[in-house]
């Protein structure tokens, strides 16, 4: 059946949805932080989350030419879940036969998740999946590169709330890259750690 059409005169709720919860507390409490720790005047030359990939890799699963149904289905419906977005297959330019990989064949699946998104996925991976890691201490501080983007990796998509491993056919990890403008490894490390990311304790030297 098709959908009711609005009647004429009808009232549309044009109420703007509210900001993602880490994207005000950003706004509110930390973005003044880093302008005081940095000595920041000019609010757009703040460090900025721009987008937050996730990749997860399936090279390794290759039978001949093609990636196993069971393998297929599983990461991408895990990254559907997790992400509230449809994954992207990726296929590889290049051979690498130390990795099982042949180039022109899939290799991978990658989300990209920016703005309501992006936030929204930051907040449940901080105060939802990473309580969830048998044995953490923490996430490590060396995943920063110089433009301050921060990568780190998972070994199972069971942190995620949304995942039930009863259902899935095997179990597979991924890569999370958070890409940063205007920033270096301070300023996105003091950002991300303000909003409450459980990085792992510095020593008494501060290493």
């Amino acid at each position: 059946m098709a959908k009711d059409k609005k009647k004429k005169g009808e009232q549309v709720d044009a109420t703007p949805a509210p900001a993602p919860r880490l994207s005000k507390t950003y706004v509110d409490d930390v973005a003044p932080k880093i302008d005081e720790k940095f000595g920041i005047s000019n609010r757009n030359a703040r460090p900025k989350l721009e987008k937050i990939t996730i990749n997860v890799n399936m090279g390794r699963h290759l039978d001949g030419t093609k990636v196993p149904a069971s393998v297929n289905d599983t990461v991408a419906a895990t990254l559907r879940q997790i992400s509230g977005q449809k994954p992207v297959l990726i296929h590889a330019k290049k051979s690498v036969s130390n990795f099982k990989v042949r180039e022109g064949y899939p290799t991978a699946y990658k989300v990209t998740l920016r703005r309501d998104r992006m936030w929204h996925f930051l907040d449940r991976l901080i105060h939802l999946a990473t309580p969830r890691i048998k044995d953490f201490r923490g996430l490590s501080r060396k995943g920063f590169d110089g433009a301050g983007n921060y990568s780190f990796g998972l070994n199972e998509q069971g942190v995620f709330p949304e995942i039930n491993m009863a259902e899935v056919n095997f179990t597979h990890g991924m890569n999370i890259n958070l890409s940063f403008k205007n920033s270096d490894k301070a300023r996105s490390e003091f950002a991300l750690e303000s909003l409450g990311m459980p990085f792992e304790k510095l020593d008494e030297e501060g290493r």
